[in-house]
């Protein structure tokens, strides 16, 4: 993982071990994965994108880790702004004293709420476009979000699932092949083993007969 502090790196032609950032994304204490690809105008804070995940453009993704080989569509969003509506008014003023001159300090305690709320998205899932993935959520590895799905719920391994709220629409595989899957782990190999296994990602019978323990 290539760490970003507060900058953009220059977008180039070509994907390579250091990620590619376009000039006119926003990545913030993040950690990026090698082979990742940040789309244009695209903000990342305090989250981390694995290997190989890209966004394909606007995506805000906010206390978030998103996992290996993640496909994320354009304008998603993941991990919305949460408001306090325990309190007498929702609006930020009361936690972004700073801004509003009520405080010297913010209110760190809200910031700390909001981010052990963190989104969980495992590898291998594709969020569809204008998708929103609410705090705290977990989505299993395999997944799929359908576009403008808004999923509030923990999502299962290799299930699509599409709506507002999001529900499960149908399996992505039978849970034996999804299993597999599962066991097989085939994105953690590394770059020579992905290389030299590439063709067999092609048919999914011959990858599971040659890679099931």
């Amino acid at each position: 993982m290539y760490e970003v502090a507060n900058h953009s790196v220059e977008d180039n032609t070509k994907l390579g071990p250091q990620p590619r950032i376009h000039r006119t994304a926003r990545v913030v204490e993040s950690e990026i994965g090698s082979w990742a690809d940040i789309g244009a105008g695209s903000n990342i804070y305090l989250s981390t994108v694995g290997d190989y995940s890209y966004t394909a453009g606007d995506a805000q993704i906010v206390y978030t880790d998103v996992g290996k080989f993640c496909s994320v569509a354009s304008h998603v969003r993941l991990n919305p702004g949460n408001h306090p509506m325990w309190r007498v008014t929702q609006h930020h003023f009361t936690y972004r004293r700073q801004a509003y001159e009520f405080d010297t300090r913010d209110d760190e305690e809200f910031f700390e709420w909001r981010k052990e709320h963190r989104v969980i998205i495992r590898h291998d899932v594709w969020i569809g476009h204008n998708a929103t993935v609410m705090p705290g959520v977990k989505v299993g590895t395999g997944a799929v979000i359908g576009a403008g799905a808004v999923v509030t719920k923990d999502v299962d391994p290799y299930t699509i699932v599409v709506g507002v709220p999001a529900k499960p629409l149908r399996p992505r595989f039978p849970k034996e092949v999804a299993d597999r899957l599962l066991t097989i782990a085939w994105w953690d190999w590394p770059r020579d083993v992905l290389e030299e296994r590439f063709n067999d990602f092609l048919n999914l019978e011959l990858f599971l007969e040659k890679y099931s323990v």
